[in-house]
């Protein structure tokens, strides 16, 4: 129990064991073992950002937990080891042993993951763009295309185009992997967005969230402010994938249980990756795929409509032509490179919705996207045909002015013209190949 300390503390207090004004102003949190120890606990550092509400507080944690306190400004960390050091600080008003403990600690080695960069792309012009655009504006994207075309590779890149977390989505973060206690211990502030890959087999709770106690994030938290990628997502239940909706569509999800409902953020970008047909074969080659037009849309069928209405982008990954592979790969964009590009764009977004609780173009809402932010009557041309036609839902064309705005900060330009609203709706049809 996270708050068994205080109440240790508490009963020491009744007793006249240390003194009753010494506890009266800190805020104690952590388990208390038999043998006296302080042991760590999942959560702190929603528990300490909530306590610091009230204004400058002190927190009298684990050792193993002052790191993550320390995160929190303007709190005063004591790190404790257990319940005998913490009763004699009580009673004398000493410094306590080892404060340095609580300032937070660069990554160790074992923590890093190995450098991706999108330089480790073969060719696939469209999708590295897509992978682009998602990156400056926050936008969804499905990717289909047979295995080994490097749809997984071209996922995984994607967080490597992201700026860094600033101070309050950092804390955003950090929060939410504590309280699912999986942030490490040697190095609590998660400064870079996440990237969330389930496998295709997992269940609605570790999606959505849930648990039979303590009710914990699931992957569309643990992705917030970063990606969530669903690889083989046709060969996932649908009602798993369906659960996806409302959070694509609020960036929060509610957690319901008989004991009470949570609230968790979400707010991800969602990259679906799937292969054309469920045999997974070479469609080009005369002893590869015999799957008929029909095997093929059921299968893709098993996305529904309602879902892929909330995804800003379809995109074919083919297969790369053997004079792509054999080219000479140092003259291929870098990560480095593509997000200089990307912050320059979420800068001018940024700018541009000042005045506004929205960071991305992917967070405007419809009013606003019909209002203030509605393009130019020529600009919205190629769009009527398809909203006459029908081919374009009232949602999809909110998906497509977003990304539009997005093409537009790509290109430096203070709104989107006709070439990009063209863009826009092409890789939202799936046509721009």
């Amino acid at each position: 129990m996270p708050f068994a300390l205080a109440i240790a503390i508490a009963i020491l207090g009744a007793a006249g064991v240390v003194p009753a004004d010494r506890i009266a102003e800190p805020f104690f949190l952590g388990e208390l073992g038999l043998d006296g120890r302080l042991r760590p606990v999942r959560g702190v550092l929603p528990s300490v950002l909530s306590a610091a509400e009230q204004g400058d507080i002190t927190v009298v944690i684990p050792s193993a937990n002052a790191a993550e306190a320390a995160l929190v400004p303007g709190v005063t960390v004591v790190p404790m080891a257990d319940l005998r050091q913490l009763v004699e600080w009580l009673r004398t008003g000493d410094e306590p042993p080892d404060l340095e403990a609580s300032q937070p600690r660069e990554p160790s080695p074992s923590i890093i993951r190995p450098a991706l960069d999108l330089s480790d792309v073969v060719g696939q012009p469209v999708a590295r763009r897509s992978l682009e655009i998602c990156a400056a504006g926050g936008h969804n994207l499905w990717m289909v295309g047979p295995p080994g075309t490097g749809k997984t590779l071209l996922a995984e890149r994607l967080p490597t185009l992201l700026p860094d977390l600033d101070l309050d989505h950092a804390l955003e973060v950090t929060a939410i992997h504590s309280v699912a206690g999986i942030l490490p211990p040697d190095s609590p502030m998660m400064s870079r967005p996440p990237f969330v890959a389930p496998h295709h087999t997992a269940t609605a709770a570790a999606i959505i969230g849930g648990g039979s106690g303590v009710v914990r994030p699931g992957a569309v938290s643990l992705a917030h402010r970063g990606v969530l990628f669903m690889d083989e997502a046709p060969e996932c239940p649908r009602h798993v994938l369906d659960s996806l909706r409302q959070p694509l569509e609020s960036g929060r999800v509610t957690v319901s249980r008989v004991a009470g409902s949570v609230t968790f953020p979400a707010r991800f970008m969602l990259v679906l990756a799937a292969n054309p047909c469920p045999c997974a074969q070479p469609q080009d080659q005369s002893e590869g795929c015999r799957c008929t037009p029909t095997v093929r849309r059921r299968y893709l069928g098993r996305l529904s409509g309602p879902l892929l209405d909330r995804i800003d982008m379809k995109v074919t990954v083919a297969r790369s032509s053997r004079r792509e592979l054999m080219a000479d790969r140092q003259f291929v964009e870098s990560s480095e490179t593509v997000a200089l590009r990307v912050l320059m764009a979420r800068e001018r977004a940024a700018k541009r919705l000042s005045a506004t609780p929205w960071r991305t173009n992917a967070e405007i809402p419809s009013a606003a996207l019909h209002a203030d932010l509605r393009p130019s009557t020529q600009a919205m041309r190629p769009l009527t045909a398809c909203l006459d036609s029908g081919a374009l839902s009232a949602r999809g064309l909110d998906r497509v002015l977003r990304v539009a705005w997005t093409l537009a900060d790509l290109a430096g330009h203070d709104q989107p013209r006709q070439d990009e609203t063209s863009t826009a709706l092409a890789l939202w049809l799936g046509t721009n190949t």
